[in-house]
């Protein structure tokens, strides 16, 4: 079992390594750094999960992500150097999903008021204008969008259920997350020319 300790011995390691200390192994597919920030990055989501910050769905997604990177690594590394330019584009990477994992643990849902849901209300709003854009630019059919929005409408009726006894449970919260997570995966899929599945 992973000690508080050690949880932040890794992200103090990770934090040290993101200063710049790779550059002298820019000459062979050595990636320390990146690799202990990768570490860093699973501690904290661990820890995020035991917190109840992070559901086990975000988790899901944080970590597939994480694996995406991993796979982007080990594709640099089969020629056997791994440029400086391809480390920027890892730690580019690691550094945007490092700062999602903190929003996730600092979300001030987490400690709100029993009645408000503002990190929930931003990342409604967040899908609308996502399913929005994605309709301007072509990238989903009107059908698609359709679909979507209507689950958008479900999620808000969900919302003002939950609200109208004036607390909004731990649970109920994981409940409307885990349904704008599904949601936002659906819409990354029909924006891949992915088939649509619906969960649930």
């Amino acid at each position: 079992m992973t000690s508080k300790r050690f949880i932040a011995s890794v992200i103090a390691s990770a934090l040290f390594a993101g200063l710049g200390q790779a550059p002298a192994l820019a000459q062979n597919t050595n990636t320390p750094g990146i690799d202990r920030a990768q570490q860093a990055i699973s501690a904290r989501i661990q820890q995020g999960m035991a917190s109840g910050h992070i559901t086990p769905s975000e988790a899901r997604e944080l970590l597939r992500r994480d694996r995406d990177i991993e796979i982007r690594e080990n594709r640099f590394r089969a020629d056997g150097n791994v440029t400086p330019q391809e480390r920027q584009q890892l730690r580019g990477e690691l550094d945007a999903l490092a700062a999602e994992v903190e929003r996730m643990m600092n979300n001030s849902e987490f400690n709100a008021r029993p009645g408000m849901t503002p990190g929930i209300d931003n990342r409604r709003a967040d899908l609308s204008q996502r399913i929005d854009e994605a309709i301007r630019s072509g990238r989903i059919s009107q059908r698609e969008a359709y679909r979507l929005q209507r689950r958008e409408r479900d999620i808000s009726r969900h919302e003002a259920s939950f609200k109208s006894d004036g607390v909004v449970t731990q649970q109920e919260r994981r409940q409307l997350r885990d349904e704008i997570n599904q949601l936002s995966n659906d819409l990354d899929r029909m924006m891949r020319g992915e088939r649509y599945e619906r969960r649930g």
